[in-house]
């Protein structure tokens, strides 16, 4: 059948994963480290991805193409939300850390004058996580693109410390994080969310999931966003 359904620019893509988490259906997939268009099925032609996309690289185009599938389309959301953890993986079992520090001592483990690891919870990817666990009770949330531990030279200390940590990169990660992030908001009591982020266009996708799964957990939860520069610098924005 011939029907409007999106166009992706080859040349004006950067990469930044940006339509591929506004992209409610899933029709759109980052291969190669480009947007395309996996599954023409699953495109309504609504163009939510449109405004998401910082380069002006999708537009619509009327060709033949297959009929858009709701029902497929529900399907495969149920079936993402459905998924096991990887099966039997000791490292994907979910657990609490408990950390005792003692006034003016450091952890017998850690050396002296090294920091400790904040770390309260394991596993911390967005795809390992379970949507709920004794440990998001009452949590202050922190959502970071797993670069800015690397950039940031402080980062357990400024943003792990009294936080769950959820970390993942938009870019590499297949799928789009904002169902799980909504569930994990709907059904726990989190009391605050922190999103730490690079400057670079493609985490804006880690920023756009949240703000998406806010709007749709049924709850007014606060939230911030800080920015981390590529030279481990916090920017004011």
């Amino acid at each position: 059948m011939e029907r409007k359904i999106i166009k992706i620019d080859q040349e004006k893509c950067n990469g930044c994963g940006l339509c591929a988490a506004a992209c409610h259906e899933g029709a759109i997939g980052m291969v190669d480290g480009k947007a395309r268009l996996t599954r023409e099925d699953y495109c309504d032609g609504l163009g939510d991805c449109l405004p998401a996309c910082p380069t002006g690289a999708i537009t619509f185009e009327v060709r033949e193409a297959p009929a858009y599938d709701a029902a497929a389309v529900e399907a495969a959301k149920k079936a993402k939300a459905a998924a096991p953890l990887p099966c039997g993986c000791p490292g994907s079992q979910s657990r609490s850390i408990q950390r005792t520090p003692c006034a003016g001592h450091t952890a017998p483990s850690v050396p002296a004058g090294a920091e400790e690891s904040q770390l309260s919870q394991w596993p911390v990817q967005i795809k390992l996580v379970p949507v709920k666990a004794p440990y998001f009770e009452g949590a202050k949330l922190l959502v970071a693109a797993d670069c800015t531990a690397y950039a940031y030279a402080a980062f357990h200390r400024d943003f792990i410390r009294g936080r769950i940590t959820l970390v993942g990169c938009p870019k590499l990660d297949e799928g789009d994080y904002a169902d799980k992030l909504t569930e994990i908001l709907r059904v726990n009591d989190i009391k605050s969310v922190t999103v730490v982020r690079m400057e670079v266009p493609c985490c804006g996708g880690l920023e756009n999931a949240v703000k998406r799964a806010l709007q749709n957990c049924g709850k007014l939860i606060p939230w911030q966003v800080t920015v981390i520069s590529t030279d481990g610098r916090i920017l004011d924005l």
